[in-house]
């Protein structure tokens, strides 16, 4: 689909269409993970390289609208990390590429040296996430923004504004992209026909389109999963390591931090996050918690997402968190 925008960007969409030439060749599209970013982004390169906009938007049927949908579109380039081969053992395994890296950039250069393919046409480059990039790619990147090629839209998005380096963020214009109100998020989930919405939303963290990548069974998963996190310190590790392989280890992590967060804010009489109804079971929880043990805990899920792709037994790391949970009460 090309043209891809929820209704809590609409007035944004419209601003920056408007803005025509006077628009900074590098825009900065920043926020939280779930509220759309990539979608504004790719909406926005499919209306600059329109033949035939039609109000503000992408046609959907000329050639260029073609072309972008096919993925072979010659002014408009995507960077992003990609996935690397690596042999193990005479074994090829595959994982996922944590970063950018300077070879993507330097071929972003050869290819912006070139001529545009349409006379005086415009050309598209969407990077994300822009945080991703190592330090030789950010420093490669920057040299492009300082002195851009004419008739060039860099559009990049990040969701952490906090770790790039302050040179790029000088060289952009940044825009907060907006976030959904509870009502509009609500109202969008039942438009896509979201099983338990109201939950969805919660849980999601008021970052409704991120159940555009999770299971469609996320709620009846969860189900499953709560009364093993619920049982505390007598947990059955290795019913609960099943269910967690079958979500993947990304969002089996997510899931523990989670369900932490709302752990330790109920241990500070705080309110909760994402378990809106689960109240009662965490209060008990808390009531056996030891928190320096459960700060422990939390970080340690933070350095495990990090890996979280690669290519290690799962099941033992699984099984590793879940006897580290099993520890926080005492």
């Amino acid at each position: 689909m090309i043209n891809k925008l929820y209704p809590w960007q609409e007035s944004l969409f419209a601003q920056w269409m408007q803005a025509g030439e006077t628009r900074h060749h590098a825009l900065l599209l920043h926020g939280k993970t779930g509220i759309g970013k990539l979608d504004f982004a790719q909406t926005m390169a499919a209306a600059l390289l329109c033949l035939e906009p039609q109000q503000g938007f992408a046609c959907g049927v000329c050639q260029s609208c073609h072309w972008l949908s096919e993925g072979a579109h010659p002014d408009f380039r995507e960077v992003t990390p990609e996935d690397d081969d690596n042999a193990d053992s005479g074994k090829k395994k595959t994982r996922k590429r944590q970063q950018i890296l300077i070879d993507q950039i330097r071929s972003l250069h050869d290819y912006l040296s070139l001529s545009s393919h349409r006379v005086n046409g415009i050309r598209v480059v969407l990077i994300h996430p822009l945080e991703a990039m190592n330090v030789a790619a950010s420093n490669a990147l920057l040299k492009l923004l300082e002195e851009p090629p004419p008739r060039t839209q860099f559009l990049l998005i990040s969701h952490q504004r906090q770790a790039l380096l302050p040179t790029i963020l000088s060289r952009c214009m940044q825009v907060e992209m907006p976030v959904p109100s509870r009502e509009q998020g609500l109202h969008w989930l039942q438009t896509q026909s979201v099983p338990n919405p109201e939950w969805v939303w919660h849980y999601s963290g008021g970052a409704p389109t991120t159940v555009q990548q999770d299971a469609p069974d996320w709620y009846a998963w969860y189900q499953q999963f709560r009364p093993h996190l619920v049982n505390g310190a007598t947990i059955d590790i290795a019913a609960a390591v099943p269910l967690l392989i079958k979500q993947g280890m990304e969002q089996a992590i997510q899931a523990l931090q989670k369900w932490l967060l709302d752990l330790w804010l109920c241990c500070h009489q705080q309110p909760l996050r994402y378990h809106h109804g689960e109240t009662g079971p965490l209060q008990a929880l808390a009531a056996a918690v030891n928190l320096s043990r459960l700060l422990a805990f939390q970080q340690q899920l933070n350095r495990f997402k990090m890996t979280a792709q690669h290519p290690l037994n799962q099941e033992l790391q699984l099984e590793q968190l879940l006897l580290q949970y099993k520890k926080i009460f005492s």
